[in-house]
């Protein structure tokens, strides 16, 4: 097991989330840098499906109550032992996850995974729905499950940390795209937007020139799905993250495309992202 000493500003449980139930309301949610996560749970062994922490802005403080193989990917969090390099963890001992200095979220996976129980087939937290387990709290005691894989045979993984400087990510056309302007839609990609605070696992508000519309009025909700750009009345676009609602009612005037999402995940208030057009 390990026991909670300190949560950090947000530390919640996720896997691949839960795909397909988008019909009844419920949308996938999962972990929000899919490929950190992935690659946490390939060094320690773990089957794809295990499920992981994902720590916001480090924070997070971890006793052992028994050996645990454990290894973190993502955000780097100065100081740790077992950043994309499994290492052992003894029965006692504490893992203490200090701020990384660029990168939003870092992914802690134990050989074995994280045994919290199962909503709608999947221990990921959802922030917008409430589904799934609560976030982290100081003294929350986490069972670890059996180990179910192969050793992977690596040692170290050579990753590049997140960039802490401007980003640039493919920006697909998307339905509504001629709800803007052509100036607007030039702006659009050609900006550079500022990431707010306001920004959660749910997407990112953009701050940037606002973007103004050709055709006035509202939509009737239509589906949402993780990469969407969506253009409110205020101009200002949200990009959607792991957590976005199944269906809303501005305009989506381009998606991400899927491989830069995760990128898009590590992304820091203050940081910019510019939205290079393309079509793939």
């Amino acid at each position: 097991m390990l026991t909670v000493l300190s949560p950090g500003p947000l530390t919640t449980v996720q896997d691949r989330g839960r795909p397909g139930l988008g019909g009844i309301g419920v949308g996938r949610s999962g972990t929000a840098d899919r490929a950190s996560a992935a690659l946490a749970n390939r060094l320690v062994g773990n089957d794809p499906d295990a499920a992981v922490l994902e720590a916001t802005l480090g924070g997070l403080v971890l006793r052992a109550e028994a050996d645990l193989v454990v290894v973190t990917t993502g955000a780097r969090c100065p100081g740790s032992p077992v950043h994309a390099a499994p290492g052992l963890v003894r029965a006692g001992a504490t893992l203490a996850l200090r701020t990384p200095d660029a990168g939003l979220r870092t992914y802690l996976a134990v050989r074995g995974g994280i045994a919290a129980e199962p909503v709608l087939g999947s221990r990921s937290t959802d922030v917008l729905s409430g589904l799934g387990p609560p976030p982290l709290r100081a003294g929350d005691v986490l069972a670890v499950g059996p180990p179910s894989g192969e050793w992977p045979g690596v040692d170290l993984a050579p990753v590049a940390d997140p960039p802490s400087g401007p980003v640039t990510v493919r920006l697909l056309p998307g339905p509504r795209a001629d709800w803007l302007t052509d100036a607007s839609l030039a702006t659009l990609g050609g900006a550079a937007w500022e990431v707010t605070a306001e920004s959660n696992r749910v997407g990112l508000r953009l701050a940037g020139p606002r973007l103004e519309r050709r055709v006035p009025g509202e939509l009737p909700s239509e589906g949402l799905v993780r990469g969407a750009l969506q253009v409110p009345p205020s101009g200002a676009p949200v990009l959607f993250l792991a957590d976005a609602p199944v269906t809303g009612g501005y305009p989506v005037a381009g998606y991400v495309a899927d491989a830069d999402v995760d990128r898009c995940a590590q992304l820091r208030p203050g940081q910019t992202v510019r939205l290079r057009p393309g079509n793939g």
